[in-house]
């Protein structure tokens, strides 16, 4: 199987999301900020919390913890004034991700699982909505099936009023 495995594919975009921090937030920077997260949140609700809860003891519960830190992400995500809470909520979710879950999962799922994980997030991302929208299903079937379709229409929208989405447009 080929690819890159789950925790490199979320790994690599818990530094982009990071390094956006880094630098002076313009407001195109924090358009990237928030399309960035909104898509990285979307495909981790998709695959890897599933993933947790399938494999991992207690995985249930880390899972719905993780659910509930991603709705306060997303909500602040809304309100740019509250950027510094922000910062300190993704720091707090990416050494989440990096201390208890992936090590978890490296720990718990098969190295070609963790690859079909990986190419399934990459691939969820890439059809998942760039903006937060906090009243849509987290958890599978349904969010597999909404997600991409808001992720439609943000795109539109995206395309309409000339938004940049991607780091590498900044």
């Amino acid at each position: 199987m080929s690819g890159r495995n789950v925790v490199d594919v979320l790994d690599e975009q818990h530094r982009e999301i990071l390094g956006l921090f880094a630098g002076e937030m313009s407001d195109k920077a924090y358009e990237v900020l928030v399309a960035t997260l909104s898509r990285h949140l979307s495909a981790e609700e998709q695959y890897l919390y599933p993933a947790v809860r399938t494999a991992v003891p207690d995985g249930d519960r880390i899972a719905d913890r993780e659910l509930a830190e991603d709705r306060e992400l997303l909500t602040l995500l809304r309100d740019r004034s509250r950027l510094d809470e922000l910062g300190e909520a993704v720091r707090r979710h990416v050494d989440a991700d990096r201390s208890e879950l992936f090590p978890l999962l490296m720990q718990m799922v098969p190295a070609d699982d963790m690859i079909r994980l990986g190419n399934r997030v990459e691939t969820a991302q890439e059809a998942a909505p760039t903006r937060p929208h906090l009243s849509t299903p987290v958890t599978p079937p349904w969010n597999k099936v909404v997600d991409p379709l808001v992720g439609m229409v943000d795109k539109l929208r995206d395309v309409a009023t000339g938004r940049t989405t991607y780091t590498h447009n900044l």
